[in-house]
């Protein structure tokens, strides 16, 4: 599996996480499912330019290389530390490599080379031209047919062009800063040349997966394939997977608009970053995602009970093993399965996981009911990644108000019932999260916190 990753010009924003988020949660669910994935995840730090003609773009490196008066190498150096810490707070498992664009000038040049041969790529004005003509399937993967490959690749037409559809390999513009000698002229790759070599460089010429948001649909990833395919004459990606793009308060999230936030400014505003992992993830793939300030406190607060629910049912079970599991359970179970098998749908999957939260209260579970239970749950966490994380929580451990309120009057119905097991079960948990019970008037408990919590089982 191959995932479009990062530019390292700046820091990644939620919305870039989106994707890249998409694709932690795809391998997750198929390791679960018993797969062995091989997962790559790219370093864009050279060549991508906001337009693709070296007339008009602008390197988004070089941009940043002048504003922050750094060198383009460090520039790439920062945002890449920043990228991988990031990655880590949020709880993603990391890819087998990470390659960086820089490190494959020679693999680029190779294909190039290649292209040049094979008659789908010709040298003009000191550039190197894919000649899309060469290749009838251009198009297929974007539906862009005609004057839409025109129009949707957003280009300046360069005089050397033979076809305005063509796009650069390779370019030469002696005031870039980032240049390689290669058999056409010194300069420096395109992006789209770049994802194409490493990708079949470390992963071989027909990938399973490849990944990405929908904006790399066109042209990037129509690009990619014609690259691939130009070059080895087989089949390149077998299934292409991609995010659509995440929605701010109900509009558009641009720079422009100054409201693409970054894991680290929702930090400072003290949202913990896996409450941004829940609420990045919550909604299939494929629907767009409005996020707000607002749902990101209750992905939170989700959070909290998931983690909450899991130490209770530790409590629950005491020493007793998990057995056959009841029909409450299974169906919870089953709901989750078939929700990720219907394209990664984990809205579906997260109602299974919270319609096992709602049973496990309703009936009260202790014993092995509940530690069958806590197996169940510990297994979506493998997918959904929200029970530990290797970072600071910033008091996600801690438990709201409303929270405590909800186990004081569960604890209350066990009483009346006579069920003094669950009352004792729930009794603990408060004394576990630092809470002491305050016996009132006519039945009323009250309660206050000790500061003496205890940390969370691991």
């Amino acid at each position: 599996m191959y995932n479009c990753g990062p530019t390292v010009y700046s820091p990644a924003h939620i919305g870039n996480f989106r994707s890249f988020l998409f694709a932690d949660v795809l391998r997750r669910w198929l390791e679960v499912s018993g797969y062995e994935v091989t997962q790559v995840m790219n370093i864009t730090d050279v060549g991508h330019l906001r337009d693709d003609d070296p007339e008009t773009g602008a390197d988004k490196m070089e941009e940043a290389s002048r504003k922050e008066k750094l060198d383009p190498w460090q520039i790439a150096e920062k945002y890449t530390a920043l990228f991988m810490e990031d990655l880590d707070k949020l709880g993603m498992l990391r890819a087998v490599a990470y390659p960086r664009a820089t490190d494959h000038i020679p693999q680029m040049i190779a294909q190039i080379e290649g292209l040049l041969e094979s008659g789908h790529a010709y040298e003009a004005g000191g550039a190197v031209y894919y000649a899309v003509s060469s290749f009838p399937d251009y198009g297929r993967l974007s539906g862009n047919v005609g004057e839409d490959l025109i129009a949707g690749a957003r280009v300046k037409v360069a005089d050397e062009k033979r076809d305005p559809r063509d796009f650069a390999l390779w370019k030469s513009d002696p005031h870039h800063l980032m240049q390689w000698d290669s058999p056409f002229g010194r300069g420096f790759p395109g992006w789209h040349i770049e994802c194409s070599a490493m990708s079949q460089s470390l992963l071989g010429e027909t990938l399973d997966i490849h990944t990405g948001g929908e904006d790399n649909i066109f042209p990037h990833h129509e690009c990619e394939i014609a690259q691939a395919e130009g070059a080895t004459g087989k089949p390149f990606v077998r299934y292409w997977m991609h995010a659509r793009h995440l929605m701010l308060d109900g509009g558009k999230m641009s720079k422009s608009l100054g409201n693409l936030y970054t894991i680290g400014q929702l930090e400072e505003m003290g949202h913990p970053p896996i409450a941004v992992r829940f609420a990045l993830l919550r909604s299939q793939y494929r629907q767009v995602l409005n996020f707000t300030l607002d749902g990101l406190k209750e992905a939170a607060s989700s959070v909290r009970r998931l983690r909450l629910f899991a130490e209770e049912m530790e409590l629950a079970a005491g020493d007793a093993k998990p057995a056959d599991a009841p029909s409450w359970i299974t169906a919870a179970v089953k709901r989750f399965d078939e929700s990720m098998d219907d394209d990664l749908n984990t809205s579906g999957a997260l109602d299974g996981v919270f319609t096992l939260l709602h049973e496990a209260h309703r009936r009260q579970a202790t014993g092995a009911d509940a530690a069958s239970a806590l197996a169940a749950l510990r297994r979506f966490d493998r997918v959904l990644g929200v029970l530990h994380t290797p970072t600071d929580d910033h008091g996600l451990s801690e438990a709201a108000d409303e929270e405590i309120e909800d186990l004081i009057r569960r604890r209350t119905e066990a009483r009346e019932a006579k069920d003094w097991a669950a009352a004792d079960v729930l009794r603990d948990r408060l004394a576990a999260l630092g809470i002491e019970l305050l016996d009132g008037k006519e039945g009323k408990v009250r309660w206050r916190r000790t500061g003496t919590q205890s940390p969370p089982p691991r």
